[in-house]
């Protein structure tokens, strides 16, 4: 099976895959007309495909297929940082160790638990630290939808695995935007959910802020919210409202902000303000009262939350060997890496300031749900970046500022503990995707997926490049 374009990945086929989302594959599945095993040989023909012009790929994974689970028989990708049983966790570095992982992490066991058949392991930028996946361990992954660009990160080899037909659903994570942002890039839906909603590595909880949530990148809303409500069915937080199964709007009309500025002194492409602002004449369309608003974070936010990146740049640079395993190498790390973990030494003084605020809003009620239910924004302030544009080869003061002026809408979520949704509600003049950002207050994933649900039927996308 070969690419149908050499600019653009698409490795759908006539076989057992189809061009079916997941809720049909398993419509198809309950009516016999396909077999797990032929799911998992299509797919596996597909990650073939498009492993030469994607590079999405760290390793093969040969498991014995889940008995039981609602998702039976649905082949799956998991992140590269996630332990599988059997296989190594590298975290997309040179500097950790190649010893196979002993037990399942709590997230992955939950998604076997649900069924799922994962077949490969996916790649990431070095320990998920930047918004593109690029490294110079694994090389870069490419967009499906223009083999030139950035699927972003870190959650990039999941998202180009999804985009290009090869699987219909992929684990990812995100510490700072890593499940939105590849979302966005690549033609997704990508909803990372409020903190505590799935089960996790208990140790994070030892961090002054959790910053990581786990989830998946799928091309429906309908995919993502039977993901929800089925893990919720196994795994439930009693400290957040619950999900259900949303399989249709609310019917309440909703208060709605739509923000189109990023923080002052950082520009918004003018396509995507222009998506985000169609997606709030959508939203007015359909009955909800929509007002624009101003940026609302304090311009501290940025800085403190950098220095937060910078503190767990270098715990995992000089304590790698208790994070992840005997034979850590730090001095193997990645520029970046090095960088962000001096920043933190220089910066030491500040870091403190910086860890009581961010704090300060991962408990407290954020001010703006006081005047409206959903908050509708870019997801990055323009479409995926040219290969390189992000890499490593880039020196590390000017990655970072490219960082910052590209991905600067997702962070505030990770620390709030928010749920948030990117939805590919656009494109631009050249085809890349563009997603659109909804946030909501903590334990409303049901009324992001409600929205999500509007917004799919009166803003359609194609689920994979050739459908443009």
């Amino acid at each position: 099976m070969e690419s149908r374009s050499k600019v653009q990945v698409d490795v759908r086929a006539d076989d057992a895959l189809g061009s079916d989302d997941v809720m049909e594959l398993l419509h198809r599945l309950t009516r016999r007309e396909v077999s797990a095993g032929e799911l998992r040989q299509s797919a596996r023909a597909r990650i073939a495909a498009a492993a030469g012009d994607l590079n999405p790929v760290v390793c093969d994974v040969d498991l014995e297929p889940a008995n039981d689970g609602p998702f039976r028989g649905i082949p799956t990708a998991v992140k590269d940082n996630q332990d599988l049983a059997g296989y190594p966790t590298r975290h997309g570095s040179a500097a950790t160790p190649s010893t196979p992982a002993g037990q399942d992490m709590p997230f992955v066991a939950h998604v076997r638990g649900l069924g799922f058949d994962p077949l490969v392991k996916t790649t990431l930028p070095e320990f998920g630290l930047t918004a593109t996946t690029e490294s110079t361990t694994y090389g870069a992954t490419r967009n499906p939808w223009n083999v030139g660009h950035s699927t972003g990160g870190s959650s990039g080899g999941s998202a180009a695995l999804v985009a290009s037909g090869a699987l219909p659903i992929a684990h990812a994570n995100d510490g700072g935007g890593s499940i939105r942002i590849p979302a966005a890039l690549c033609g997704l839906v990508g909803l990372k959910p409020t903190r505590g909603r799935f089960p996790d590595r208990t140790d994070l909880e030892s961090l002054p802020i959790h910053i990581v949530n786990q989830g998946v990148l799928t091309r429906s809303v309908r995919d993502t919210a039977y993901f929800f409500a089925e893990s919720e069915r196994r795994f439930t937080n009693p400290d957040l409202r619950a999900v259900g199964m949303v399989v249709r709007p609310e019917r309440p009309r909703l208060r709605v902000a739509v923000m189109t500025e990023g923080v002052p002194g950082l520009a918004v492409e003018e396509q995507t303000r222009q998506a985000v602002c169609a997606a709030g004449h959508a939203l007015e369309g359909l009955g909800h009262e929509v007002d624009e608003i101003p940026p609302y974070l304090d311009e501290r936010f940025g800085r403190d939350f950098l220095r937060y990146w910078a503190f767990l740049s270098f715990m995992m640079q000089k304590t790698g060997a208790r994070i992840f395993g005997k034979g850590f190498d730090g001095k193997q790390t990645e520029a970046l890496t090095k960088s962000l973990s001096s920043m933190f030494v220089q910066q030491a003084a500040r870091v403190p300031g910086s860890i009581r605020r961010l704090k300060r809003m991962a408990t407290e009620p954020e001010a703006i749900y006081e005047r409206f239910d959903v908050v509708v924004s870019p997801v990055v302030s323009h479409p995926a970046p040219p290969i390189g544009y992000l890499g490593p080869d880039v020196p590390v003061h000017d990655q970072l500022v490219r960082i910052l002026q590209f991905a600067s809408f997702t962070a505030v979520q990770n620390v709030t503990g928010a749920p948030a949704i990117s939805l590919p509600l656009a494109r631009t003049d050249a085809g890349l995707p563009i997603g659109v950002q909804v946030t909501a207050p903590r334990g409303e994933e049901a009324r992001l997926l409600s929205v999500g649900l509007e917004l799919e039927q009166a803003m359609p996308w194609p689920l994979t490049p050739h459908e443009t």
